[in-house]
């Protein structure tokens, strides 16, 4: 059973914090996902490794992580994470996310992501999320579109991923975007 929280649930999905216990699910999961993630991302394959990337993000105040879990079974479907969180004037944050290979393709990520998104411009009282993208990464592109993420700027030799310096687009939502679109998604499905 999923743990009490004051996080959003949606109707697939809830979001619980990154626990030891969750080492080697997680882990299997991303073996199973290698495939999927290359040569975009790389979470921890090795419950050694996943000791202290959670713990990073359960105990650095400039870092929160999530995992996306579904209704039906409680497995992990995926994890978003905000880094480099900045407090004062900024109020803003950087995510990093994924799907797991059994849960892509199924809109589970877009929902957690809302959920992180409300969390964040709600409880954690950001201001501002970024993503970083590679170009050709079309997956994670369409999923921040659907989220309301506007198109800012390119960034060339960005960030050092598998061996080299990758391009990035960056892409940002402010709280007061993300409630026009969230205001604009319910009245759009409302009759």
């Amino acid at each position: 059973m999923p743990e009490s929280s004051d996080q959003a649930e949606g109707p697939r999905t809830y979001l619980s914090p990154y626990r030891q216990e969750d080492s080697e699910e997680f882990t299997a999961l991303a073996r199973e996902s290698r495939e999927l993630h290359h040569p975009w991302l790389f979470p921890p394959t090795t419950p050694e490794d996943y000791t202290p990337y959670a713990r990073r993000l359960v105990e650095d105040p400039t870092r929160t992580g999530f995992l996306v879990r579904t209704w039906d079974d409680h497995r992990i479907a995926g994890f978003v994470n905000i880094n480099n969180i900045v407090q004062g004037a900024f109020l803003s944050g950087t995510l990093g996310y994924g799907a797991f290979a059994h849960a892509a393709g199924r809109g589970l990520l877009s929902e957690g992501l809302g959920q992180v998104i409300r969390h964040a411009f709600g409880p954690m009282r950001l201001h501002r999320l970024e993503a970083n993208i590679q170009p050709a990464n079309a997956a994670s592109l369409a999923l921040v579109r659907r989220a309301g993420f506007r198109l800012e700027g390119f960034s060339p030799d960005f960030l050092h991923i598998d061996g080299a310096w990758r391009d990035h687009e960056r892409w940002a939502i402010t709280a007061e975007s993300a409630e026009s679109a969230e205001h604009l998604t319910h009245h759009q499905e409302t009759p």
